[in-house]
């Protein structure tokens, strides 16, 4: 058992299914009092029933009052899981950049903006943030997804590099490839790029588990990524040109 996580009050979003589900039943497992937050209120309940746990249905960027006094007053750990894996290039529809800039970014925002005050006033707290490998890196076909994405690590690397001092610990989980719906709606560039490694969701939990034991930010439960990410800081331009190669395979195939 994890003794950080013991009995305290957790709010995993976007938890009705995937790597959502899988962080709320480790939670559970370790002894934490977990609020399962999905859109999808019957997907909520079924894995709040499954866990012993409360089902928050709703939109994850406005649950927070509601999920503290469902756990009689505190939010110990939230995880910011809820996203949405937005295809399409620069030319995709305002609408769409707009929905993924508000569920991946701002939704951390609001969340962080609740949840901050209580926390730097007892002095300790833990934002998890699902981010994904493409926030450190990309996605190819997915510009929307792939810049939030990006956005939601910068917000967390800030909030770390701010407050953990005060006691406020956080952590960004970066996967590639999960076995969950998302990846499937990837469709031909998801199966190109993420299918061949792809992990199951517990294993992410997993990983999220180990990086909370160690007290580290990023989270990779794909190892392999750490090298892209220092091949992408160290030699940009062949690590783009890499990718492009990616690009014009996937184009080759549609």
């Amino acid at each position: 058992m994890v003794e950080a996580v013991q009995d305290a009050g957790v709010v995993v979003t976007g938890a009705g299914g995937g790597i959502g589900a899988a962080l709320a039943r480790r939670f559970a497992a370790e002894g934490a009092r977990v609020v399962v937050n999905d859109l999808d209120a019957g997907k909520a309940k079924a894995v709040a029933d499954e866990i012993g746990g409360i089902a928050l249905p709703g939109d994850a960027s406005a649950i927070v009052t509601e999920a503290r006094d469902a756990l009689g007053g505190t939010v110990d750990v939230y995880c910011a899981n809820a996203g949405l894996g937005s295809g399409g290039t620069e030319a995709a529809d305002e609408e769409v950049w707009a929905a993924a800039w508000d569920v991946n970014v701002m939704a951390h925002v609001r969340a962080a903006r609740a949840l901050l005050p209580g926390w730097l006033e007892r002095g300790a707290g833990r934002f998890v943030s699902t981010v994904s490998a493409a926030g450190l890196l990309t996605m190819i076909g997915a510009a929307p997804y792939s810049v939030t994405k990006h956005g939601a690590y910068a917000f967390a690397e800030w909030l770390s590099l701010t407050y953990r001092h005060r006691g406020v610990k956080v952590h960004a989980i970066c996967p590639q490839g999960v076995r969950t719906d998302m990846l499937t709606a990837s469709g031909s560039a998801g199966d190109l790029v993420l299918a061949p490694t792809a992990i199951e969701p517990g294993d992410v939990a997993d990983a999220l588990f180990k990086g909370i034991e160690e007290d580290r930010f990023l989270i990779l439960p794909h190892p392999e990524v750490a090298a892209y990410y220092q091949a992408r800081a160290s030699a940009p331009d062949r690590w783009l040109t890499s990718m492009n190669h990616i690009q014009r395979k996937w184009e080759a195939t549609q």
